[in-house]
């Protein structure tokens, strides 16, 4: 059984079926990573797991952005942005790695938790409250 770092909660679903099942998606990663930490094997799995982070998250943010332009969402470059860095940041932990910093992987999964936990529950939380406040459906 997996050890997780992140047991997924109502508090980290902003109430849209798809996005909650892809922020669970990458609840999986980070907990894959950690469970590796705990058994002395993240180093051996991390650049793996990077990848598949940032394969996953530019499907995500892509589909985010999709529905930032649909329906006109005013902070949408802003938003961007901020999925922008995040890609940015990863790939830097990767570069680490690649490099041979061992000790970098703690860093790597506490980043990770951290970031999607803040991300969701500051981000994420304004643009759903922009779309209800539009009452736009797909957020109601």
């Amino acid at each position: 059984m997996i050890k997780t770092l992140i047991n997924w909660s109502d508090a980290y679903s902003i109430g849209h079926e798809e996005v909650d099942k892809q922020h669970q998606v990458l609840v999986e990663l980070i907990n894959k990573l950690y469970d590796a930490f705990l058994s002395a094997k993240a180093y051996d799995v991390v650049s793996e797991i990077l990848d598949e982070m940032i394969d996953y998250t530019q499907y995500h943010f892509g589909f985010e952005h999709e529905i930032f332009e649909k329906y006109s969402y005013p902070d949408y470059e802003e938003h961007k942005t901020v999925h922008e860095s995040f890609v940015m940041k990863t790939i830097e932990f990767k570069q680490k790695i690649a490099a041979g910093e061992k000790t970098v992987t703690y860093d790597i999964m506490i980043f990770l938790r951290d970031w999607l936990i803040e991300h969701i529950q500051g981000e994420d939380t304004k643009y759903v409250a922009y779309f209800k406040e539009q009452e736009i459906d797909e957020f109601l």
